[in-house]
């Protein structure tokens, strides 16, 4: 079925696995199960290297991914964006986390994603 005419809770179901793995893996720095489920053009931005660097940076100063609630699902042709309202470990306060999906060779698979 295609991603803009899936329901929010399909699109939900379908996502939020691949963020949970997401985060799981950046709270361990391991990079390989952290692009497990990006488009090559985004895994070509996100090298080991990069992936290091950034999450240290966001341990060090927010701590760790905490809970994560869904705000929106927006669609458009051939993709869609999730919202959730995310917090940390270490600082208070809401920040925005955002996984932009789309389908390729019949697969779904993460294109953006930013945690801010």
């Amino acid at each position: 079925m295609p991603l803009e005419q899936m329901t929010d809770q399909e699109v939900l179901a379908l996502v939020n696995p691949m963020m949970d793995n997401l985060m799981e893996a950046s709270t361990r720095i391991d990079h390989a199960a952290h692009t497990r489920d990006f488009t090559e053009r985004i895994r070509a931005i996100v090298t080991p290297e990069h992936l290091e660097a950034v999450c240290r940076k966001y341990q060090e100063e927010k701590g760790f991914f905490a809970s994560r609630e869904p705000v929106a699902v927006v669609r458009r042709p051939g993709a869609v964006a999730v919202l959730w309202r995310q917090k940390f470990s270490k600082v208070p306060g809401d920040f925005v986390a955002e996984a932009l999906v789309v389908e390729r060779e019949g697969r779904y698979l993460i294109d953006h994603v930013m945690v801010w």
